[in-house]
């Protein structure tokens, strides 16, 4: 059967017996949620009425980690505005489209103004909650949403989106088939979790020494950065005009945690790309690569490859003293997070973008092994755990990729399941 319903759907083949409806009224109602009372604000302190905003929304569940509460005095004026867990969430305001389910402990909680909830579901609610996470809807969302202040999904526009319904037993089995994915996607991000809180505690023991390694013994000494560096600069303070040619200049939002994404990095021309190595711009391998602007030590990466890139001013650039620092340990050093809040609290200036100027990065203290191959041998135990846990990470977008690539072959019946 083809579909000629919906604009959105035209054109689609769809498999006999299977219908198209509007949301609503066939496939359920779409209400509201409810900002609090002027006047009162969520709060930390545990109440009977939890509060469930966008920032605590995934696609799919809830983060409970830093739910807030509304006051027991302001829930009477926003008591009709709940969700329950045979509804379905939907953000409308902020990030769009997130779409999920509550778990049963937040039965009858409060729902943001920022989000609508799918209530008297006619069909298999798991199918829809799927159906709303796919393509099609999610492709709608960013081509129909109100620009202004921040993008908007209106409440008309929702009740008006489309639903391919397969029959009721379908339903459940393509539920089924999808929830065992995102099972199998839960365990690992939960596994994924675990190691790196693993990796943070092993950190956190053997970097600053609170812990010893066995066979190590030999003293350890505190001294400024700058004793241990040959350099410490940063990057360019000019930026030159974009030229497609195959030389980057990536900046702090080009850093990621394992490494440059140069998908939107930056390109220069070969002739300004020389001109900045020879001002000294280009890392090289061994040095380590710090942000310093902006998301202030939020990104540490070791120089690994001989790219051509040359770096802008936002980061950093360090470079150990052969035989005297470690540049993998340095960058362990680094990734504390309490010696990052320390060094933050302590060193960063300016009221706009914050940032540590470069004699205050040379005055950072370190205690550090005297023995190279102490600090190596911390480094190695913590990149294996990283190795762990990246191809972990690996594994998780594959499954993504595979849940993805189900979801277009099921929701639209080019895939039946027996």
């Amino acid at each position: 059967m083809v579909i000629t319903d919906f604009d959105e759907l035209y054109g689609l083949e769809i498999p006999d017996g299977w219908t198209v409806e509007k949301l609503e009224p066939k496939v359920g109602n779409v209400k509201s949620g409810k900002r609090l009372p002027k006047g009162y604000y969520v709060v930390d302190t545990h109440t009977n009425h939890p509060y469930i905003r966008v920032i605590d929304m995934r696609q799919g569940y809830v983060d409970t980690s830093d739910l807030r509460y509304v006051p027991e005095e302001a829930f009477s004026a926003i008591q009709n505005y709940r969700i329950y867990k045979d509804d379905i969430y939907i953000s409308v305001a902020g990030t769009l489209g997130i779409v999920g389910q509550i778990p049963e402990h937040l039965d009858g909680a409060n729902l943001t103004e920022n989000a609508n909830r799918v209530t008297n579901i006619k069909c298999n609610i798991k199918y829809l909650m799927y159906w709303l996470m796919g393509s099609i809807i999610q492709n709608t969302i960013s081509q129909t949403q109100t620009l202004g202040a921040q993008p908007k999904l209106a409440l008309t526009r929702i009740r008006n989106f489309p639903v391919i319904l397969p029959p009721e037993k379908e339903q459940e089995k393509i539920a089924g088939a999808l929830s065992d994915v995102d099972i199998l996607i839960t365990d690992l991000q939960k596994l994924i979790r675990k190691k790196k809180d693993i990796r943070q505690g092993t950190m956190q023991m053997l970097v600053p020494g609170k812990k010893r390694l066995d066979g190590f013994s030999g003293a350890w000494t505190t001294k400024p950065l700058e004793k241990f560096c040959d350099l410490i600069t940063d990057g360019s303070h000019e930026s030159p005009s974009e030229y497609l040619d195959g030389f980057y200049m990536p900046s702090v939002k080009d850093m990621t945690d394992s490494g440059f994404d140069f998908s939107n990095c930056k390109r220069i021309s070969k002739a300004d790309y020389e001109r900045l190595v020879a001002n000294g711009c280009k890392p090289e391998i061994g040095d380590v690569l710090i942000a310093k602007d902006g998301s202030m030590l939020k990104y540490v990466l070791p120089v690994k490859e001989n790219h051509n890139i040359v770096i802008l001013s936002s980061i950093a650039i360090l470079r150990p003293k052969k035989n005297v620092l470690s540049s993998s340990y340095l960058t362990y050093y680094f990734r504390q997070p309490r010696f990052v809040e320390q060094v933050i609290k302590s060193n960063q200036t300016g009221t706009g973008v914050p940032r540590i100027v470069l004699k205050n990065f040379k005055k950072i203290e370190l205690h550090v092994p005297e023995e190279l191959n102490e600090q190596e041998a911390i480094a190695s135990i913590l990149f294996d755990m990283d190795n762990d846990i990246w191809a972990l990470e690996k594994k998780l977008k594959k499954l993504v990729a595979i849940k993805q690539g189900m979801m277009e072959e099921l929701l639209t019946g080019k895939v039946r399941l027996v």
